[in-house]
């Protein structure tokens, strides 16, 4: 890059990086470093040509992998995240999972890396996330690599083996560019690229930053003051790499990774979607109609056409038969027939605004009671459900039932009336027609029970297989930078037009199958007008008069045109209530446990102390699958600070997961100041809780409604919190204060800038209980240091629950909890811990300072 400036928006004045000149040779490896918010990811990105380039030059030679901070991972099995579409070679990808810490986890995978992972990677802990990134990366074997902090997520024995046998490795000879915030990995870098402000301020090798460059000083001494660090030092000596050696089976000399056993279909996390089969009979059609007074709409519809039909039929008789009556005047007879239209034209227009009332009422009533299941289903349905299939029933399924549906049965309705009144003025003329009508309504019945047996099924696949093109084309979105960044573009694209291939080829055999519907009713409507036309000119002459038998060829043509509208539209309205059973499906959803249980409400001030107790907590993510938290048994006392420590995957993010009853337990239960939170509702549980998650979620709207969504502090109050968890700056260059944009799911700020507005929500709320799943694991030290304080300031009397890989962050905890495989391999003090041969904390702790044990200023 030579004097290049990017902004992500071309139209402000302020670029996002600025004067960047970077030359990264062949085989050299850079850590990029620096205060949250200071353009690292957008470094990458702009390497990769997503950011817009407003001057200078970039130049890249060479196939780049790419491994983003937010880990991205498809829907499918653990092998299909790795290969990425390239062909397996056996011996290649078995080095690539010993490379990357992964064999021990798939052996604990029900069927290796043949496992369903679910959307986004719903199965696996934040670490294995990231390791399948560094797998597939590696898989690919390119010449540069960008990783955005793939070590935030994974414990320190699994950073220093990925880093050891991944980056230094594997990838010896190999390009790297790699954004960190753990400052005791840079002095295995050639050199380190040290940026503040969309601006790189230094790039030199380790030793000649700190000589020279008083901020890279600055983050180091921050790395050595984080909380706990201290502590560490002073009774923890240094260990030499070789005593927390990697275990062969960790590392690339263990045994390979056997193949997996295929699941079948019935053991997949993701299930085929379920449709109706067959007629579903009138069900459909009760449910849609019995929506709101929908069936009063429906009914006032009916009287009104039949009225309409009814004055239409009178209108063409008064003309009929006394055009020729001498008795009769001309202008009687053409007011008379006026008035007679005028009244039919109101009721029609009657008709016309009842359908649309009937549809308005319908989906006022529906659509919340589906978006009520959807928020109400527990984590476990979207574990298991492609947000595709949500997708295209809140979409096109709605999107029918909304404009399609109403219209679609007063059509049907009305054509079907028209049609029999049809028939009805040529059987009085001619009485004859009957011996032909009748066997030709017969016949169209039972074409249209022929056809509607194939069209109604090829509208279900139609809907399921458009499901499958929105989570494909919503996955690749997601993940569109990775796809560009491994070159995957043309692989995605066939694939989308092979889904929507997929999608349209029952809507088009559906097409051809109304088609041949109505050529054949077409057919018999002709063959009814041609019989009585046949039949009336073999009457003796006077029978009827001329203006009758007029009237009466017109009805018969228009018979064929409204017989064959009647059955069309009969049969497009039982293609359309498949959206209605479709949208069923997802209302009938097995819910949550109760919002509220008015019966067994809390006090308004639960929980008063922070007192929690587990007792022989078993869990299991769904039923028929094995537990992963075996009898978890431990109390955590009122105002304790509890930190949860253990390997990547041991059911650190599952516990708290349960403390907020996203999952159920299987057996045990939990005590929250002395009372048990599963009889109590999930809206009094979850809002008395505060939680700062390892997933940050921002939503669309301002900074002020992310903060204070129900708008309950002032201004003032926000602007507070904001200098407190170092946001104040970011805030105010942005422009517009708290009505500052935030975009959908917070994309326009860093990971760790997501990470200080959830901390920015917990401290306006000041509950009594806190949670910090890895929360400021995408954050620098310097940073870290000052929200540490923070949080043991603010929260000084609550009880503070800490998830953390960084061994630091715990230190000063009063309880360390450590898990081991979903067991507790240990409670007590930390400094008891310590003091314990063979105790799993002290293995962690042994491990972080061998770790870090290369850091000297």
């Amino acid at each position: 890059m030579n004097l290049c400036i990017f902004s992500w928006d071309e139209s402000t004045s302020k670029p996002t990086l600025k004067n960047i000149n970077l030359i990264v040779k062949a085989g050299e490896k850079v850590a990029i470093c620096g205060e949250v918010g200071s353009g690292k990811s957008t470094l990458l990105s702009a390497a990769l040509r997503e950011v817009p380039k407003i001057e200078g030059t970039i130049k890249i030679s060479g196939k780049i992998a790419y491994i983003s901070q937010n880990a991205w991972i498809q829907t499918g099995t653990v092998q299909d995240n790795i290969l990425f579409g390239s062909s397996m070679v056996r011996e290649r990808y078995n080095n690539t999972l010993a490379r990357c810490s992964l064999v021990k986890d798939l052996e604990m995978l029900p069927y290796g890396d043949c496992t369903q992972i679910g959307e986004r990677g719903v199965n696996l802990s934040g670490g294995q996330k990231q390791r399948v990134q560094l797998a597939r990366a590696l898989y690919q074997n390119a010449d540069i690599y960008l990783l955005d902090d793939p070590f935030s997520a994974v414990d320190a024995h699994t950073a220093t083996s990925i880093f050891n046998e991944y980056v230094m490795s594997a990838l010896s000879d190999k390009t790297v560019l790699l954004v960190t915030h753990q400052v005791d990995l840079l002095p295995a870098f050639d050199s380190i690229l040290l940026m503040s402000d969309g601006e790189v301020i230094q790039c030199a090798p380790y030793q000649d930053l700190l000589a020279d460059c008083e901020e890279f000083k600055n983050l180091v001494t921050a790395h050595k003051d984080t909380t706990g660090a201290s502590y560490l030092n002073n009774n923890i000596p240094p260990q030499r790499s070789k005593e927390v050696s990697i275990k062969e089976t960790d590392g690339i000399h263990g045994s390979g990774y056997t193949e997996s056993m295929k699941p079948s279909p019935a053991d997949q996390l993701i299930k085929k979607e379920e449709r109706e089969k067959g007629d579903s009979g009138v069900k459909p059609y009760m449910l849609y109609l019995c929506q709101n007074k929908g069936f009063l709409y429906f009914s006032f519809c009916v009287i009104f056409h039949i009225i309409f039909v009814a004055g239409q039929i009178s209108q063409n008789s008064w003309m009929a038969a006394n055009v020729q009556n001498p008795h009769v005047s001309m202008l009687k007879l053409i007011s008379v027939y006026i008035i007679i239209g005028v009244c039919t034209m109101l009721f029609m227009l009657s008709r016309s605004l009842v359908v649309v009332v009937l549809g308005i009422q319908t989906s006022r009533s529906l659509f919340p009671q589906l978006l009520n299941s959807l928020f109400r289903a527990p984590m476990s349905f979207f574990d298991s459900t492609p947000v595709g299939r949500v997708l295209s029933r809140v979409s096109s399924d709605l999107n029918i039932i909304d404009l399609d549906l109403p219209f679609a049965f007063v059509f049907s309705l009305g054509d079907t009336l028209n049609a029999y009144s049809n028939l009805g003025v040529l059987a009085v003329a001619t009485w004859e027609v009957l011996f032909v009508s009748v066997p030709m309504i017969v016949l169209a019945i039972r074409l249209q029970r022929y056809y509607l047996a194939s069209a109604k099924e090829l509208m279900r696949i139609n809907g399921t297989t458009k499901s499958a093109l929105v989570n494909h084309l919503g996955e690749s979105i997601s993940g569109a930078i990775t796809i560009r960044a491994f070159g995957e573009e043309d692989r995605f694209f066939a694939k989308n037009l092979d889904l929507i291939d997929k999608n349209a080829c029952p809507y088009f055999c559906n097409f051809a199958a109304t088609e041949w519907l109505i050529q054949r009713l077409e057919i018999m409507s002709a063959s009814v007008l041609s019989f009585s036309a046949f039949v009336m000119a073999l009457l003796p002459q006077g029978t009827f008069s001329p203006g009758f038998v007029g009237m009466v060829l017109s009805y018969g043509l228009s018979l064929n045109v409204s017989f064959v509208c009647s059955i069309q539209n009969q049969c497009n309205l039982a293609n359309q209530i498949i959206s209605v059973e479709r949208v069923n499906q997802y209302m009938d959803i097995q819910s949550e446990a109760t919002k509220v249980i008015e019966e067994n409400r809390p006090l308004q001030d639960w929980p008063q102390d922070g007192y929690v107790e587990l007792r022989d907590l078993k869990i299991r993510y769904r039923k028929d699958t094995p537990l992963v938290l075996h009898g978890i048994t431990c109390k955590f006392q009122a105002g304790d600070k509890i930190g949860i420590v253990g390997r990547t995957g041991s059911g650190k993010t599952t516990l708290i997961g349960t403390l907020f009853r996203l999952i159920e337990p299987d057996e045990g239960k939990i005590i929250i100041d002395s009372m048990d939170i599963g009889t109590i509702g999930l809206h009094d549980l979850r809002s008395r809780l505060g939680i700062i998650p390892q997933d940050p979620t921002l939503f669309h709207g301002t900074v002020r409604y992310n903060l204070d969504p129900l708008g309950q502090f002032s201004d003032q109050q926000i602007w507070e919190v904001l200098g407190k968890c170092q946001l104040l700056e970011a805030v105010r260059e942005k422009g517009h204060g708290l009505d500052s944009l935030v975009v959908e799911d917070g994309s326009n700020w860093s990971m760790g800038q997501r990470q200080l507005f959830c901390l920015g929500r917990a401290l306006l709320r000041r509950c009594r209980i806190l949670v910090l799943d890895e929360a400021t694991a995408s954050i620098d030290n310097a940073t870290d240091v000052v929200l540490q304080k923070t949080i043991r300031t603010k929260f000084k009397y609550c009880t503070v629950i800490t998830v953390a890989h960084h061994i630091p962050t715990v230190m000063d905890c009063d309880m360390i909890l450590a898990l081991r495989d979903g067991r507790v391999a240990e409670y007590d003090k930390p400094v008891k811990l310590m003091e314990t041969e063979g105790s799993l904390f002290r293995e962690l702790v042994k491990e972080y300072r061998s770790h870090t044990s290369n850091t000297n200023i």
